[in-house]
């Protein structure tokens, strides 16, 4: 199975600034990236870390990109759902069709409880199923085009893969991710779970990682071979500031 090589972009610390994020997209594109993939954070752990705004970033990179798509990461539970559908409606509009929503319960609490918001998983996890929902409706009577819906999932916890079954896509996560290689074999028992309940449609399934360009090709191959329709190249302050995102963005995805 073919899988197609998105850039995975931090919206927090040195990547939080548009027009850093725009800068990074648009060299995505040039080296031959099929997509770009965006955090959403409002609030982050270091109190003093930048956080630039998802929407705003992927405005500007819908209207500086030609071929990439954009997956704008949204955590639904805490956004007004008509002011969602409202922008990314313009946004699809600006990209001519390259936006993929993504659709997450969020991981900070803080983000919900500093604005006086329900931060109980259940209660979010509700409030995600009414909101994705919610969007297909406004954007049919707006007669917007029909964006894509990924949801977020966390294996081996089930709730967000049959979420996200209901949709288009699904971002399989792992406990540890960023820290340690996921099994490829712990990967292909999360996509068994998820494409069963999908049924045979077309159905995106995302994992994120880091690779180096010599290796990447045999690195990513497994995870093609057990399902993977996208690869997300996890950039982040982890793997160093920006000069290295730079570096290896440029240095291309395998071909």
């Amino acid at each position: 199975m073919s899988v197609r090589h998105a850039v995975g972009l931090p919206n927090v610390g040195v990547f939080g600034s548009v027009p850093a994020l725009v800068e990074l997209a648009v060299l995505a594109e040039h080296s031959g990236w099929d997509g770009v993939h965006l955090w959403d954070h409002l609030l982050y752990h270091n109190a003093e870390w930048p956080v630039a705004s998802p929407v705003a970033t992927a405005a500007a990179v819908a209207a500086a990109t030609q071929r990439v798509r954009i997956v704008l990461t949204l955590t639904l539970p805490r956004r007004q759902v008509q002011d969602v559908a409202q922008d990314t409606a313009g946004i699809a509009a600006l990209a001519s069709g390259r936006l993929t929503v993504l659709g997450i319960i969020g991981s900070m609490d803080r983000e919900f409880t500093e604005f006086g918001l329900d931060p109980d998983l259940k209660a979010r996890g509700r409030a995600l199923d009414e909101r994705l929902a919610r969007l297909q409706e406004l954007w049919r009577q707006w007669g917007a085009p029909q964006i894509p819906l990924w949801c977020g999932g966390r294996w081996p916890r089930k709730p967000g893969l049959r979420r996200a079954a209901r949709f288009d896509g699904v971002l399989l996560t792992f406990a540890d991710q960023r820290n340690s290689t996921v099994p490829v074999e712990t990967f292909a028992d999360a996509v068994g779970f998820v494409r069963e309940l999908a049924g045979n449609r077309p159905f995106d399934i995302a994992v994120e990682g880091a690779t180096e360009p010599g290796t990447a090709a045999g690195h990513i191959a497994p995870y093609a071979a057990a399902g993977a329709t996208w690869w997300v190249e996890a950039m982040g302050w982890w793997r160093g500031a920006l000069a290295t995102a730079r570096d290896r963005i440029t240095a291309a995805p395998p071909a």
